[in-house]
């Protein structure tokens, strides 16, 4: 078929290490706040909206798993010009390149804003911007392997986080959970949907999938990692439950980072301080997967080298963070790629994969599966 992308055998990777990339795109700048988005909707039931919104993203994955079998060797972008001809084909790769760039701007800005007011509060946040991309910029150049190997050694490196969490532990109340299922269901699903922002990035398995060798192994580990992911973030809520009243709850903007604080260790003071530094290396792979998907679209748009797009994109990210002044302005941002964000990455593959089929069976064929 054609679009069917020719890949070099140097730059494949194993199946093993999808669930390395899922973990490190689905855990990043949300976690650190997500409860009160939640609680806002689903209140003490927010731990069954956690638990909803990780069943949804298993769904959807097989959706996008089963629609790139089809195509063997292509991505997203490839499949959008078969299915959609040049034209609206190239449209709709212009609007995922310019989610995945607004992805990468929004993570940015929410780190940049943690940093600034925590940490550093007297520190240009330009200077913030610039040193994180060059972070990004070296990274990115090295290649899809050397991207995959920062996910690989970003979830090794922050295993410590999760059970530094269970100190909050000896101050919880288990009866802020109950009375169970008191919510109603509506409520509990805007909960789920409220979790968006939070659990996106297994989507880069649109992109990353023809660059995988042993595809009859990527369901597998896609799964285990969405399954990780979703442990990680209803553990997280239920602490966080049995720990902050309903109207704390409700007040407290980055709730995780909140629980990290109430940590006194006899050699650490502000415990904080380290888990915000060190969050770096967690979304550092979240930032490199925006970019690379972005590239591999733009490439199918235009001829650019890497190098050139690298530069070009991160001094657009750049002078789009300078008019960027307030939280109030990185929420409404957030609010709308939210929205967007669900419908590309949780209605769109089904009505992908439909159209898929019917392509396959009004035409007789698919094109040519790369075997």
């Amino acid at each position: 078929m054609k679009n069917t992308l020719e890949i070099s055998p140097k730059d494949m990777i194993n199946a093993f290490l999808l669930f390395f990339v899922i973990t490190t795109c689905q855990t990043g700048v949300g976690i650190q706040g997500f409860q009160r988005l939640i609680y806002a909707d689903a209140k003490h039931d927010a731990w069954i909206s956690v638990i909803l919104a990780g069943l949804s993203s298993h769904i959807i994955v097989f959706f996008m798993i089963k629609t790139l079998e089809l195509y063997g060797s292509n991505d997203l972008y490839g499949i959008h010009q078969d299915l959609f001809g040049k034209h609206l084909g190239n449209l709709l790769n212009f609007i995922y390149i310019l989610y995945c760039s607004v992805a990468f701007f929004l993570i940015l800005e929410n780190y940049i804003e943690v940093i600034s007011t925590w940490v550093f509060p007297r520190l240009n946040p330009k200077f913030i911007s610039i040193s994180l991309l060059l972070l990004v910029i070296y990274t990115f150049l090295g290649g899809l392997r050397v991207i995959v190997g920062v996910s690989f050694f970003s979830f090794l490196l922050g295993l410590w986080l999760l059970p530094v969490l269970i100190f909050p532990l000896k101050f919880s109340n288990i009866e802020y959970l109950l009375p169970i299922l008191d919510t109603d269901i509506i409520s509990i699903l805007k909960g789920a949907q409220s979790m968006t922002f939070t659990i996106i990035g297994f989507e880069i398995i649109n992109i990353i999938y023809p660059f995988v060798k042993e595809k009859d192994k990527v369901k597998r580990h896609v799964h285990l990692g969405l399954l990780v992911t979703s442990f990680i973030y209803l553990t997280v809520m239920l602490i966080t439950l049995t720990y902050f009243s309903g109207e704390q709850l409700a007040k407290t903007i980055w709730a995780t980072l909140s629980l990290f604080s109430i940590i006194r260790l006899p050699f650490i003071e502000r415990i904080e301080f380290i888990t915000i530094c060190f969050w770096l290396i967690i979304i550092l792979p979240n930032l490199c997967f925006y970019l690379w998907a972005a590239y591999r679209g733009s490439i199918r748009l235009f001829n650019v080298s890497s190098k050139k797009f690298v530069w070009i994109f991160s001094t657009i990210i750049f002078i789009f963070s300078l008019f960027v002044q307030t939280r109030i302005q990185i929420n409404t941002y957030t609010t709308y790629l939210s929205k967007v964000a669900f419908i590309l990455v949780f209605i769109y593959p089904v009505v992908l994969y439909i159209l898929a089929l019917m392509k396959k069976k009004f035409s007789g064929k698919y094109g040519e599966k790369n075997e």
